[in-house]
C-alpha cells in the first residue's frame, strides 16, 4: 500500500519533528490559542500543529528563539530553517483538546510514577487544569458539537494508585458513552490488572492505548521505575483479545540507548498480539533532560532518517499481520502529529 504524502513530505516531517522548537514572528497573532499539554514530554509547552502535504506536525513555539522559523510561504504559511525553506503551503490548524478534531483530555495530570521522559509530574500546580468528572463531560459534550469533531480519548496520570486512575476512568467512559451513544472514545491508561480493560471496553471504550514505552527490560527499568514491564505487556496482550485487531496500540519510544533492532523486535511482538506499536522519537527539552541524563547516561538525539527507517520497517511488519494504523479513530494514529505514521507518511 502506498503513503499517502510524497516522500518529501515525510522528510519534511521528519526534519521538524527532529528537531527544535519554531520561532513565530514577534508581531505575528496566531488565528488561535495555541494547544498547552499537560500530558507526556510535550507538558507545558505551547505548541502549534502545522497541516502540509496531507499530513501534520505538531511543534512546540517561542517568541524569543527556535531552530525553526514561521514564514509568509508562497502558497500561506512555510517554515524555515535559517534560509533553508523546509516546507511551504502550511496551514495552522486548530487543536479541539490537545489533538486535531478530538477531544483528547488529561483527566489528571499529576502522576506518582515518575517517568524520567515524562514531564506532566513537572508541571507547576497553576499549569494543571484539576478537571472534575463533571467539567470533562461538560467538555467533551461541548466538543462534540464543534465542526469537524471526529472522537474522543481519555488519559490521565496517576496522581495516587493505578487502580482508582483506572476506576475513575471508568466512570467518565461511561458517562461520555451515555452523552455520545456513537461517538469513537479512546483510552490510554496504566492498567494493573485485565479485569480493568474489561471494565473500559464494557464501559464503551472502542480503543485503547497501553505504553510499553522501551521494549529493553534494562532501559524500561532505568526509566519506568514505578512500573512492571511484563505486566505491561501481559495487558496489552490481554487487550488484544479484548478490543480486536486494529484496536490497540502501545507507544515504544526510540532515542533512549535501544538499537534498532530492538525497536523492531518490539514492533513485532506487538504485532504478533494483534496491536500497532506506535514507534515515538524521544523528546528531550530542559525539564526532562537531567532526569534523562541521571537514568540513561549521554544520549544521541533521534534523526529525521532514523525516524523515517524505523517506520518504513514497522510498515512492512504491520504488513505481514494485517496490521494498520490507519484504522484507528482515536488518540496519536487518527491525530498524525507527532510521529512518522505507517501507510500514511511513508
Amino acid at each position: 500500500m502506498e503513503a499517502k504524502v510524497s516522500p518529501d513530505t515525510a522528510k519534511a516531517k521528519a526534519e521538524l519533528l527532529a528537531g527544535g522548537a519554531i520561532r513565530i514572528p514577534e508581531h505575528f497573532r496566531l488565528p488561535f490559542s495555541p494547544s498547552r499539554s499537560t500530558a507526556g514530554p510535550g507538558a507545558g509547552l505551547a505548541e502549534i500543529v502545522l497541516s502540509f502535504g496531507g499530513t501534520r506536525a505538531k511543534k512546540a513555539i517561542s517568541r524569543t528563539e527556535g531552530e525553526f522559523e514561521l514564514t509568509h510561504g508562497t502558497r500561506g504559511f512555510g517554515v524555515a530553517r535559517g534560509t533553508e525553506v523546509i516546507v511551504d503551503g502550511v496551514d495552522l490548524v486548530p487543536t479541539l483538546f490537545h489533538a486535531p478534531f478530538q477531544a483528547f483530555i488529561n483527566v489528571d495530570c499529576s502522576c506518582s510514577l515518575n517517568c524520567a521522559f515524562c514531564n506532566s509530574h513537572r508541571l507547576e500546580r497553576n499549569v494543571t487544569k484539576n478537571l472534575t468528572d463533571d467539567k470533562i463531560l461538560t467538555m467533551v459534550i461541548e466538543a462534540a458539537s464543534t465542526e469537524g469533531f471526529q472522537g474522543v480519548a481519555l488519559t490521565s496520570g496517576v496522581p495516587t494508585s493505578q487502580e482508582e486512575t483506572t476506576d475513575r476512568i471508568v466512570g467518565l467512559i461511561s458517562r461520555i458513552r451515555a452523552a455520545l451513544p456513537e461517538a469513537p472514545i479512546g483510552v490510554e491508561p496504566y492498567v494493573t490488572h485485565p479485569r480493568q480493560i474489561d471494565a473500559m471496553k464494557a464501559a464503551g471504550a472502542t480503543e485503547i492505548k497501553i505504553n510499553i514505552e522501551s521494549f529493553d527490560p534494562e532501559i524500561f527499568d532505568k526509566v519506568c521505575p514505578s512500573r512492571d514491564y511484563g505486566a505491561i505487556l501481559h495487558a496489552i496482550n490481554h487487550a488484544g483479545g479484548v478490543f480486536g485487531r486494529n484496536r490497540v496500540c502501545s507507544n515504544i519510544i526510540f532515542g533512549l540507548g535501544e538499537t534498532d533492532d530492538n525497536v523492531l523486535d518490539g514492533a513485532k511482538v506487538l504485532a504478533n498480539m494483534g496491536a500497532v506499536a506506535t514507534l515515538r522519537g524521544l523528546r528531550v527539552s530542559n525539564d526532562n533532560s537531567s532526569a534523562l541524563e541521571a537514568a540513561l547516561g549521554t544520549l544521541t538525539p533521534v534523526t529525521p532518517e532514523r525516524m523515517l527507517a524505523l517506520a518504513r520497517s514497522q510498515k512492512k511488519i504491520l504488513g505481514q499481520y494485517g496490521l494498520t494504523p490507519l484504522m484507528f479513530k482515536t488518540m496519536c494514529h487518527a491525530c498524525l502529529s507527532c510521529d512518522i505514521v505507517p501507510f500514511w507518511d511513508v
